[in-house]
């Protein structure tokens, strides 16, 4: 019994022995792959950019030129301590430039003027040279003052003034010896205050008019 266990046992040893050196030499090792990634390159592709096109824009409409004010300066050198009425007065002195019959031969309102005042006091006088020039007055269309002849120094009436219109006209009798009839005037109330003053140009026969309003 002891010989079939050392034979079998010697058996087993021989065929392991071949085995080994068979498989030793069989066998080749197989070499590492090399995992190491190569990347390749690659130039990126010249890509052009599209043109860009600029949008029109309407084209803004010239601005007209700036335009220049006036000047208000004066060369001319002038009197500071002129007086208001000397300009009225040269005014009227140049009458009889004026072609007679184009600008005159019309009658003339001189306004309408509010007041409280119980009574007004009208002053005229010729308003250029003394030339014998005539006026006829009314109140209220009825005849106050025939004839009335203008000269340098203020002359006038007073009246009672009525409830709402008091119409006075001034009627032109002539032209006096250079035409046409001109005169300035004043009206004051019953403290004395300046209601109005102005003037009048007529040609014969035509009438300025002032109206008076009591309130």
């Amino acid at each position: 019994m002891k010989r079939i266990l050392f034979f079998i046992l010697l058996l087993g040893l021989s065929v392991k022995g071949y085995s080994q050196s068979e498989f030793n030499s069989k066998f080749k090792a197989i070499p590492p792959v090399d995992t190491k990634f190569k990347s390749k390159k690659v130039k990126p592709p010249v890509v052009e950019p599209p043109k860009v096109v600029a949008p029109e824009v309407a084209k803004k409409p010239n601005p007209s030129p700036p335009i220049e004010k006036p000047s208000t300066i004066s060369m001319i050198p002038k009197n500071e301590f002129i007086n208001p009425g000397d300009a009225i007065r040269d005014k009227l002195n140049k009458k009889d430039e004026q072609p007679e019959g184009i600008v005159y031969r019309r009658n003339q309102n001189l306004g309408d003027f509010k007041t409280t005042s119980v009574t007004a006091k009208v002053l005229y006088r010729d308003a250029a040279y003394v030339d014998g020039d005539q006026i006829r007055v009314y109140l209220n269309d009825s005849v106050i003052q025939y004839q009335v002849n203008l000269d340098s120094n203020f002359q006038g009436f007073e009246i009672q003034l009525v409830k709402g219109f008091n119409k006075i006209d001034f009627e032109a009798l002539n032209q006096g010896s250079s035409g046409p009839n001109t005169a300035e005037f004043k009206v004051y109330d019953d403290k004395g205050a300046l209601i109005s003053a102005s003037q009048w140009n007529l040609a014969t026969g035509f009438k300025a008019t002032l109206v008076l309003t009591k309130e």
